[in-house]
């Protein structure tokens, strides 16, 4: 299984800050926050980006990501569609297979059904953008209870209606437990359809009561990662895992250390071999 960083995991830092301390803490990996590189394009080129990752002995995994796609206003979509092609493109010049997409708000009045329906078209929609430079769309779920798609036995179903090779969805411990997905949703899971696996882990305080800001590095918390894997294990996915971790705290810290720290932590929890620094 080869390890990422997510760049909100060092959400103060910059894209080449991230490049470096995700290299020198040994990740195959990186997850690349798209502000930041929005930052790193205003002085670099695509190309720049391109030969600091292969510098860093680094590979790109995602760009994450496009927010709120679902449910937008006629004018707002545009600009959704013009963002997708925008990542799209940067992602097929560095070799970047996805790009992380997440559901819109949960419009009131609202059922499954329409939820799914207009999930399924945008995700089409997007992805024939996406399609063109050879780029994957990773669909992420979120716990919280004001978004459209808060399980992962919704974003499945919705993963089968759209039913094309460049669309899969995401997993993170955090949102899976916050939301009540369920293991059953894992278990007859496609692993092909597992595009990016987001590992973190939480506070001990109610499921109503849990924000971003309580995560923490993996196997200090009270999340059921290590349930969650025997479940990856059991389908056959092997392929990666992200480090995401929006925690304030480890934000202040150097980003070189909260790197290695929750590399260390990744691995211990999930049972891989530690691997050293790249060279």
């Amino acid at each position: 299984m080869k390890l990422a960083m997510n760049g909100a995991t060092t959400m103060r830092a910059d894209l080449e800050t991230d490049i470096k301390a995700a290299s020198a803490a040994g990740f195959d990996l990186i997850e690349i926050w798209a502000a930041k590189l929005r930052e790193f394009l205003k002085t670099d080129s695509v190309g720049d980006l391109k030969k600091l990752l292969n510098e860093n002995n680094l590979e790109p995994y995602s760009i994450n990501s496009i927010e709120h796609i679902t449910f937008r206003s006629a004018e707002d979509y545009e600009k959704i569609k013009t963002e997708t092609e925008e990542f799209s493109k940067i992602a097929g010049e560095i070799g970047c297979p996805y790009v992380v997409v997440v559901p819109g708000k949960l419009p009131e009045n609202s059922s499954e059904k329409i939820i799914a329906e207009e999930s399924v078209k945008v995700l089409n929609e997007l992805a024939d953008i996406a399609e063109k430079y050879n780029v994957g769309l990773a669909f992420e779920f979120l716990g919280q209870a004001d978004c459209s798609v808060q399980t992962l036995d919704l974003d499945k179903k919705i993963i089968e209606k759209v039913n094309r090779k460049n669309v899969g969805l995401v997993i993170d411990t955090f949102h899976f437990y916050a939301g009540n997905s369920s293991f059953e949703a894992i278990e007859t899971l496609n692993p092909e359809k597992l595009f990016i696996f987001h590992i973190n882990d939480a506070e001990d305080l109610p499921k109503a009561d849990l924000t971003d800001a309580h995560r923490l590095y993996p196997g200090e918390g009270i999340l059921p990662i290590r349930e969650i894997k025997e479940r990856f294990d059991q389908i056959g996915y092997d392929r990666m895992v992200s480090i995401e971790i929006f925690r304030p705290e480890y934000w202040a810290q150097d980003p070189f250390e909260v790197a290695r720290k929750a590399k260390e932590a990744t691995e211990k929890v999930l049972g891989l071999t530690p691997r050293t620094a790249n060279a």
